[in-house]
């Protein structure tokens, strides 16, 4: 999907919006021109993610794309665990700097940060204990 001048999705206040999701979370993140400041749920996103792999999920996009003391980020995120909630705001982070500017698209993609993690949890199926575990075998 290209993203033009005319298709870029703003709220009319210079914010560009991009959504990302991953299993269960959804993220809607929210990017304007600022001075490098990222905000999660009202929390600095150090505060928010302590794991050193999420600090890097969400940072990589602004990293591929040379924009981390330009822009400021808002996210709000809801549902899932904190890893997917990661994994979500990279996507969403992706998108709305896309969107924002058209030139940052093939950096990204080439960095995959614009492919959407599908994988889900599996349902629980007839006659098993969970997804694939079946019951106990029993001789007698």
């Amino acid at each position: 999907m290209a993203a033009t001048a005319e298709a870029a999705k703003t709220n009319g206040k210079n914010d560009f919006i991009g959504t990302g999701r991953r299993k269960t979370s959804v993220a809607r993140v929210r990017v304007r021109p600022g001075s490098g400041k990222i905000t999660i749920n009202g929390r600095p996103y150090d505060q928010y993610f302590l794991i050193e792999q999420d600090r890097r999920n969400v940072m990589a996009p602004l990293l591929k794309t040379g924009k981390e003391s330009s822009v400021d980020v808002i996210v709000r995120c809801d549902g899932g665990g904190i890893t997917g909630q990661g994994g979500a705001v990279m996507l969403g982070l992706a998108r709305a700097l896309m969107s924002m500017d058209g030139e940052t698209e093939p950096a990204l993609r080439q960095n995959r940060l614009l492919t959407r993690d599908g994988r889900m949890k599996e349902r629980k199926h007839y006659g098993l204990r969970g997804a694939r575990r079946g019951t106990q075998f029993s001789k007698r």
